[in-house]
């Protein structure tokens, strides 16, 4: 795929380092079944040797403080400074960034975030994601898939830290879980493990022997300041815990750890009515939702399969039978 470069902004090292510099670019995904499109990234180079991370933000265009994030990111990081290399890609997800849709891609109805490594002949989607595999993950040592509560999502903080039952692995991607510094972590042993049918972002990176994360900050569509500087604080934490900058940062006093959770989803199409929320400890059996019809008449009611915390709960009307309505996580104990 064509790659178009829109500037380059260097500094120069010392004959003995490497040349320290910033690059942004936009990888271009040619017209196929369906329109073209873009997708932005820089990659900042820093002045001595070391891993490479990447920080993709915008697979679900409808989460903006991961995508405003990464911009400060490109600011903030000083390549002369830096060890190593970072690739910030700032919208994986272009179409559904400007077209403001949830989960979907507004051009295939795909959700770019299940449809990894994608596909360099199918729709925008599985081309992106096609893109973002081969032209991002795997030039990769660390990946972070970056996301928040989409545009129907009352959500809490939260990291996914996979199991994948590799020792070694598992301990890096522990790593990186809590050096990010959200409290709440979500230990999640149901990935895929084909590499050929990895369907998520980070999951892709993962089945390809690198250690990743799915990070969550933000909620219901906003861009609100404390979400974005979760997002940038915990980009420089992961850094540090690599060693690739200098930067101090206290640790984190006590994590609340996640073994067993359940995605609930909706009985019936209708208008959902949320009777809880974000970060609210509920019992089993508790009611998270109802679902009513159109005229307003109580057609089911969504309850709590265990006692936990509710992680995020969907908190518009709109609600299509088997999709999310929320996301409980139990406690280990």
């Amino acid at each position: 795929m064509r790659v178009c470069w829109i500037g380059v902004v260097a500094a120069l090292a010392t004959a003995a380092q490497v040349v320290a510099q910033v690059e942004s670019r936009r990888i271009e995904i040619p017209a196929g079944r369906d329109g073209a499109t873009e997708i932005p990234v820089t990659t900042i180079r820093g002045s001595q040797p070391g891993p490479t991370v990447a920080f993709v933000a915008g697979n679900h265009g409808y989460e903006y403080p991961p995508i405003l994030a990464t911009q400060r990111l490109r600011q903030q990081i000083d390549p002369k400074r830096l060890r190593g290399t970072v690739i910030l890609v700032h919208i994986a997800n272009v179409p559904s960034f400007l077209g403001r849709t949830i989960y979907f891609s507004p051009v295939d109805q795909k959700n770019l975030n299940r449809v990894y490594p994608g596909k360099p002949d199918g729709t925008v989607s599985e081309r992106i994601a096609h893109a973002i595999t081969e032209q991002v993950i795997a030039k990769a040592d660390y990946v972070l898939d970056l996301h928040a509560g989409d545009g129907n999502e009352d959500l809490r903080p939260y990291v996914y830290q996979a199991i994948t039952g590799e020792a070694a692995m598992d301990a890096k991607i522990e790593g990186l879980a809590r050096a990010f510094g959200i409290d709440h972590i979500v230990l999640d042993r149901n990935r895929p493990k084909d590499p050929a049918a990895s369907l998520y972002c980070s999951t892709t990176a993962i089945t390809r022997g690198k250690p990743a994360i799915t990070v969550e900050s933000g909620y219901l569509g906003n861009s609100d300041e404390a979400s974005v500087a979760r997002v940038v604080e915990g980009a420089r934490r992961v850094l540090a815990h690599l060693k690739m900058t200098d930067e101090k940062f206290p640790p984190v006093a006590r994590f609340q750890v996640f073994g067993r959770t359940e995605v609930v989803t909706a009985p019936a199409t209708g208008v959902l009515e949320w009777l809880v929320k974000q970060d609210q400890t509920v019992t089993a059996g508790h009611v998270l939702a109802r679902i009513r019809d159109y005229f307003g008449q109580v057609q089911s009611e969504v309850k709590a399969p265990f006692a936990g915390k509710v992680l995020y709960i969907v908190a518009t009307p709109p609600m299509v039978k088997g999709q999310p309505v929320a996301f409980l996580g139990e406690p280990v104990r």
